[in-house]
């Protein structure tokens, strides 16, 4: 593991403060953080380990604040978070036999059209509508389905559980952004497990980075209760274009 000084490892918690601000609101921190290991000199495997570690700690600070606030009860949810753990090391688990080149190419054009709908279709989220899907339903197929994508690739998880939310279950965006931090949350503890049985984490970057992490992510939460649905799905369909040609570019 590489020795980093103290001036890279508080740049390093500064860019994890800020990935986990635009996490807590729209997903896609990652964006900011994997390169930022990267450049400091780790390796594509250390960097996701170290990542997840980091991740760990922005994602129970939002989901913590979002249960404060009554957006969301765990216990209300424990199957949908049986089903994405379980989804989440099944594909962390098909990591090892498949390559996913394939989504990596195909990954950006769908973030697209999501951008796409969300901007032209200026109601989505706005408020609470019918659900298509019961809850056992949506257990049984959107959940696992993103679960299992998380633990394979990555990528967008945030932002298709939200999506996914207020078009199956009806919530509006700033709830949905609320379910979702629970489930990436989850997905996020599952894929640390199974990191540090690989022993790639570079353990004082990681938790370096978890202090920044924390504050952006309680700061981000913050700012989605305070400011609305309709920044909220603003500031996902910024994400989802800043994705989209992040993965572009590396292909």
């Amino acid at each position: 593991m590489p020795e980093l000084s103290v001036d890279v490892l508080l740049l390093l918690a500064l860019v994890a403060c800020a990935a986990g601000f635009i996490d807590a609101i729209a997903g896609g921190g990652g964006l900011l953080t994997i390169p930022a290991l990267l450049v400091a000199g780790l390796n594509p495997v250390q960097a996701i380990a170290t990542n997840k570690l980091q991740a760990c700690f922005g994602s129970f600070t939002a989901t913590r604040f979002f249960i404060r606030e009554g957006l969301v009860s765990p216990w209300q949810q424990r199957w949908s978070v049986i089903a994405t753990g379980l989804a989440a090391a099944a594909g962390a688990l098909a990591l090892q036999w498949f390559d996913s080149a394939l989504l990596v190419a195909v990954m950006p054009y769908a973030l697209i059209i999501i951008a796409l709908y969300l901007l032209l279709a200026r109601k989505v989220g706005e408020q609470e509508t019918t659900a298509r899907l019961t809850g056992r339903q949506f257990n049984a197929s959107a959940v696992p389905a993103v679960g299992f994508y998380d633990g394979f690739f990555g990528p967008g998880t945030g932002t298709f559980f939200t999506l996914g939310y207020c078009q199956l279950r009806g919530m509006n965006m700033l709830q949905a952004t609320a379910h979702a931090k629970l489930l990436n949350f989850t997905t996020n503890i599952v894929s640390l497990l199974i990191f540090i049985l690989s022993g790639q984490i570079a353990w004082v970057v990681g938790l370096s980075m978890a202090l920044g992490q924390a504050l952006g992510a309680r700061l981000g939460a913050a700012t989605a209760v305070r400011r609305g649905v309709v920044f909220v799905r603003l500031m996902t369909v910024a994400v989802c274009i800043a994705m989209s040609i992040s993965l572009l570019l590396k292909n």
